[in-house]
């Protein structure tokens, strides 16, 4: 019920400390916090004489988006927790400020990155007037995480310094402008000198799991749970309530599929980091059929799934700067295959950086799970076809843009991309001050001018961004804004904004890009090369269909209507329903088929429904065709096998997180091997070797299903004598056949060596630990 307190200060007067229910941990541990949601802590105040109970200063808890909370009293607050676009949250919660912030255990969840200091920090920074009153923000956490977060927001907020850029090789005059305008657009003192990151901070490391801000005291409980006291008032955080997490708005998701095309520009979100209910900028260039992202936005994952743009559509990335609402690099580990990084070498080299300190991984492993295709400002390369030539802009922090191109029938068609850029009239300050030079200035003038079929330009204003009226005089097709929440009037009748869910075609696509995609996730689903002659034979009759997201495409013990689907666009979730609950068993996406084991089977009858979980795009074919190709070729038998072995995979908790497609991968190149009981096999280093059946022993300890041997990846090798008690089976890889599709699926390597670090018993040799600031 609380604490009997007795005290020297007041003469028969008892204290009780009473919180409103039984037990804090336990009220806390059967809570759903749900945004917007508040709840209250509150401390009575017992008086003997009547036993009146006066209520004293509560703490009040707020969940501002997943993965956060805010703790406070009437006069302070603490963030705990910062997933992507937090900032929104505390807008949309009308919260006007905190004073400290505390940095979570858990690194990243659910496909997000969850430390994102940058944009709560401005918030701190320009709500009221801190700076001017010379007050710090709290910075609460494990002394090695808070030296990686100082590290990337000196990254994030004042570039790369003069030697980074020197043994980066950077061109000399590059790197002068590039320093010069840090410099100039940085944050100064009263004397002018620029403000370093720590001194925006009062650094508060756990010392023995507590913490005093000198209001409140933070004791750290365990992982991501938190006991927040003030006074006679505590409360008890837990963040591992939060399992999922989303947008702190709402995300609208298309319904109705879109057409693939040569080239084209869907708008993922336009909005600028402050603004509170939209997304923030990123686009999603469509080039015959193949995406390349134009920034990799917060939440990508989320936003993909909402424009049905799934991962195996995503070839690369062109990335224009760090910022936090532009540089959220993590989803792409999480890809099925290795994503191109086209951007400038120092770009590059920094994002590797902010993303390390956020895994807290070793540099040059976040750089196995990229490649890097450089570009020079100026320069035009072909990429697969597409003409990339970037430019400099002028930002707080190195930055480009882009303009794409390609040829069609004898004309060029193009897309502009400018990226962050200051102000023209900015410019030419910055320029009569030295601080840009003439020919940065002319070069972005010209862009503005240019001939393009769309223009897409910075109109957020402010001291970094750019003005509508720098277009006026643009010769582009049609001209489209970003960064901005509304045009002025005398801008409206000129130009638009670009908005979550629009789309800019400049080249229709047609029937062949759809044939192209088909052979090639055809040969990908097989795992070899489809003969040319049954894809003909197959592709025949094909018939492109879309359904909308929520549309049931296969319907559960149905017959077969004559058709098996390949999905082009989207995600599909295959489910079962038992008459009155609905499982999930999995989900589908672009390069997968749907409803071929109903023919491998034999069967003829659907064992599962299938629903389109987004907008879908599929081609469907003869079954009869599929089924003849299947008998004439010899597959049906290891196209069985491996369906049966895909779904032992699942079970596994190494490959539990694995997509679908990662999953076929895996069966395709994995074989089984079978024993009996009382024979004895010897594990060497040559193979990975996971139990996925059965029960055994190995060298005398026993072991079930899950248990692997041999040479493991990210993992010492364990070689021994294997001796099945029951029948079993080995999933077999060979040494090289691992470390060859470690290096080629990135989600499969990511969560092998995730599951690595939670497990007690191996060493790990990538995590990072502390580092410096610059």
């Amino acid at each position: 019920m609380g604490d009997l307190v007795t005290t020297d200060c007041f003469e028969n007067v008892i204290y009780f400390k009473y919180l409103i229910f039984e037990s804090a941990e336990t009220h806390f541990r059967s809570i759903t916090y749900n945004p917007g949601k508040r709840y209250l802590i509150q401390t009575m105040e017992f008086i003997q004489s009547g036993h009146k109970a006066v209520p004293m200063t509560p703490l009040e808890i707020i969940k501002p988006a997943d993965g956060s909370r805010v703790v406070r009293d009437s006069q302070e607050s603490i963030l705990i927790g910062q997933p992507p676009e937090v900032l929104k949250g505390l807008l949309l919660e009308k919260i006007q400020g905190f004073d400290t912030l505390v940095l979570t255990d858990t690194r990243e969840k659910d496909g997000s990155l969850l430390n994102n200091l940058e944009f709560p920090l401005y918030y701190f920074l320009f709500m009221g007037t801190p700076l001017q009153d010379g007050k710090r923000l709290n910075l609460v956490g494990f002394p090695d995480a808070i030296s990686r977060v100082l590290r990337l927001l000196r990254l994030t907020l004042l570039g790369p310094s003069e030697l980074e850029l020197q043994t980066l090789g950077t061109p000399e005059s590059l790197q002068k402008e590039w320093l010069s305008a840090a410099r100039y657009l940085a944050l100064k003192d009263v004397s002018g000198n620029i403000r370093q990151i720590e001194s925006f901070f009062n650094l508060l490391p756990f010392q023995d799991g507590k913490v005093d801000t000198g209001h409140f005291c933070i004791r750290h409980c365990g992982p991501d749970k938190y006991e927040i006291s003030h006074a006679d008032s505590t409360a008890m955080v837990d963040l591992n309530e939060d399992h999922t997490i989303n947008p702190p708005y709402p995300l609208q998701h298309d319904f109705v599929p879109r057409e693939l095309v040569k080239l084209g520009l869907e708008i993922l979100g336009s909005a600028s980091g402050f603004t509170a209910n939209e997304p923030c900028t990123g686009l999603a260039l469509c080039y015959n059929g193949d995406y390349i992202l134009i920034d990799s936005i917060p939440y990508l994952d989320k936003h993909l799934y909402a424009r049905g743009i799934s991962k195996n559509q995503i070839s690369a990335v062109f990335l224009t700067h760090l910022h936090d609402d532009h540089c959220a690099l993590f989803p792409l580990i999480l890809m099925p295959r290795r994503v191109d990084v086209i951007t400038t070498r120092e770009i590059y080299h920094m994002a590797m950086e902010k993303l390390s300190c956020h895994l807290d991984w070793k540099r040059e492993i976040i750089e196995e799970y990229f490649s890097l295709v450089e570009v020079v400002p100026g320069a035009t390369i072909n990429y697969y076809g597409l003409e990339i030539t970037p430019h400099i802009t002028v930002h707080s922090i190195p930055t480009i843009g882009a303009t794409f191109a390609t040829h069609y029938k004898g004309t060029r068609k193009s897309i502009c991309v400018i990226g962050d850029n200051a102000a023209m009239s900015a410019i030419r300050q910055m320029t009569d001050a030295g601080v840009v030079s003439e020919a940065t200035h002319a070069r972005l003038q010209d862009i503005y001018t240019q001939r393009h079929d769309l223009l897409v330009a910075d109109g957020g204003a402010g001291a970094i961004h750019g003005d509508p009226a720098d277009a006026l005089h643009s010769d582009a097709e049609r001209v489209v804004f970003v960064h901005v929440e509304h045009l002025a009037n005398r801008f409206n009748t000129t130009f638009s904004m670009a908005s979550c869910g629009k789309r800019y075609i400049v080249l229709e696509g047609d029937a062949g890009i759809y044939h192209s995609h088909m052979s090639h996730y055809l040969s990908q689903w097989l795992g070899e090369q489809f003969s040319n002659r049954w894809a003909r034979s197959i592709l025949a009759e094909e018939e492109i269909r879309r359904y909308n997201a929520g549309d049931v495409i296969i319907v559960q013990e149905a017959k077969t209507r004559g058709h098996v689907f390949l999905i082009l666009t989207g995600y599909c979730e295959v489910v079962t329903c038992d008459g009155q609950d609905i499982n999930i068993v999995t989900q589908l996406q672009a390069g997968e088929i749907i409803g071929e084991m109903a023919i491998i089977t034999g069967t003829r009858k659907r064992n599962a429904s299938v629903v389109a979980a987004s907008a879908v795009t599929v081609c469907v074919f003869s079954e009869d065709t599929f089924n003849a190709f299947i008998t004439s070729e010899k597959h049906r038998r290891k196209l069985l096998a491996r369906w049966q072995l895909r779904l032992q995979l699942r079970q596994l908790p190494q490959f539990c997180k694995l997509l679908s497609t990662v999953l076929e991968r895996i069966a395709h190149y994995a074989e089984v091997e079978h024993l009996a009981p009382g024979s004895v096999m010897d594990l060497w280093g040559d193979a990975w070797y996971l139990l996925i059946e059965g029960t055994a022993s190995f060298n005398g300890a026993e072991v079930t299903v899950g248990h692997e041997f041999g040479c493991r990846p990210f993992a010492e090798a364990l070689t021994g004598s294997f001796k099945p008690e029951s029948d079993c089976s080995l999933l077999v890889l060979t040494k090289a056949q691992m470390r060859q599709f470690a290096a080629a699926v990135p989600q499969f390597s990511y969560q092998m060596r995730k599951y690595r670090e939670l497990d007690q018993s191996t060493e790990v040799d990538w995590l990072r630990g502390s580092v410096e600031t610059w």
